[in-house]
């Protein structure tokens, strides 16, 4: 029989969303004296922020939290940084980012994302002895629903954070990731996530529950909300996450998830736009711990169907994005060709001196034929480089997909010739089911 040892029986997290631009977000001094007061008085083991845009603002964090969470990082990468911050009780022994390859684009000013610099953030925690990898990110927003042109983008960062946290966590006692995923519980990215990853979404897994309806964190009833960013959905929807795996080592459990629901008590708006989330994690240490809930991703014939499966939609939707960007590299062909037209025209005119005497053109006109080609001709180079590095990863991305489908088809036909998979223990497989179903 397995032996236990006494581990921390509880684990507190924390995450959210702090909709912390400068100058743009409303109330954003005020809000973040709040966010720190929350984080204090919850006690929450671990803090996971996001959209921490400025250093600054995570400075105050990192002071007003100094007695209560002396461990700190702040993740920086892109133009104005990748808003990620982690806050946490316990020794962080030491951290590690991967910036998403694909991440918008640079023209689109309007959405922005480009310049945040989307990331993972992984740090590794002391927890009394056990080795934490806990993991924050911040995807793409989705703008439109019915017109996701961002879907290959983010399907590029969900197959790369996977592949992060696959590549990261070997070792891990206990994995932790949160953070705002865009994506509805059921979209493709978030279920290529946990299929080929095993983490498991804490709001499905709860014992407990207490916040908005169906776990929404974004809702009609936030102060901040734009109503536009919920349609269809009129009351809200779930966005953000924390998803959790333990290993042989220790088994995890979801004893309890809230959220704040919008308005706060005694003060005259919300925290952010977004709903915070906290979990309550119990942990518990065994020589042979089964995980709590949990199948065994690599040992069960259905799992391999159900990876095969969401890797062969991924694919369909990258492939499809590929086509796409091959045609946006095309149009910045052509920009290039219509700035090399205009820079000739001038000089056509300088170097046959009738054609500009039986024209109608000036010097002034001339000029500016050439300034316009000149612009026309430079951005168009711009872009094509930009979407020539955007087609490499896509395709880099498309042959990484294609090596794991090709391996869980090997995993699966060897599976049907020797009849069923067995687990760790050499028992056969059973699933387990959801205790909360979305």
């Amino acid at each position: 029989m397995a032996t236990e040892r006494p581990v921390p029986d509880k684990l507190r997290v924390f995450s959210l969303n702090c909709w912390g631009i400068r100058f743009s977000s409303q109330h954003c001094a005020q809000r973040y004296e709040m966010i720190g007061d929350l984080i204090a008085s919850e006690q929450h083991d671990i803090a996971l922020l996001q959209e921490v845009w400025s250093e600054r603002d995570f400075l105050f964090l990192k002071r007003k939290l100094s007695s209560c969470h002396p461990y700190a990082h702040y993740f920086k990468s892109g133009v104005i940084g990748s808003g990620l911050a982690v806050f946490s009780r316990h020794r962080i022994q030491d951290a590690l980012l991967y910036q998403y390859s694909l991440n918008g684009y640079p023209y689109m000013l309007r959405h922005g994302d480009w310049f945040g610099g989307k990331a993972v953030g992984l740090v590794v925690v002391d927890v009394f002895g056990l080795k934490a990898h806990v993991y924050v990110t911040h995807l793409h927003a989705e703008y439109s629903r019915a017109q996701d042109e961002y879907l290959p983008h983010r399907i590029v960062q969900s197959w790369e954070l996977l592949q992060f946290v696959r590549h990261t966590s070997c070792g891990a006692d206990v994995v932790i990731l949160g953070g705002d995923l865009n994506m509805h519980p059921q979209d493709l990215g978030n279920r290529l996530i946990r299929a080929h990853t095993g983490l498991r979404d804490c709001y499905t897994e709860t014992d407990t529950f207490d916040g908005c309806e169906d776990g929404h964190t974004l809702i009609a009833v936030n102060h901040f909300t734009k109503k536009q960013d919920l349609i269809p959905f009129e009351k809200g929807i779930r966005i953000d996450y924390i998803l959790m795996k333990g290993s042989k080592k220790v088994s995890m459990k979801c004893e309890s998830l809230s959220t704040t629901k919008g308005s706060v008590a005694g003060k005259p708006f919300p925290y952010s736009d977004h709903e915070a989330l906290t979990a309550e994690l119990t942990l518990l240490q065994s020589e042979e711990s089964r995980e709590h809930g949990q199948r065994n991703i690599s040992d069960s014939q259905t799992a391999i169907s159900e990876q095969m499966d969401v890797v062969a939609e991924a694919s369909a939707v990258v492939k499809d994005g590929l086509c796409h960007t091959e045609t946006l590299q095309a149009r910045a062909l052509h920009l290039m060709g219509g700035g090399l037209l205009l820079l000739l025209l001038p000089l056509l005119m300088i170097l046959l001196p009738c054609l500009c005497s039986c024209s109608h053109f000036s010097f002034t006109t001339t000029g500016l034929l050439a300034a316009a080609g000149a612009v026309f001709m430079l951005s168009g180079l711009l872009f094509y480089l930009l979407f020539i590095t955007h087609i490499k990863v896509l395709k880099e991305t498309e042959d990484q997909m294609k090596l794991t489908s090709d391996d869980l088809q090997s995993k699966l036909s060897g599976s049907r010739a020797s009849g069923f998979f067995s687990s760790s223990d050499g028992s056969p497989e059973s699933s387990s089911s959801f205790k909360r179903e979305e």
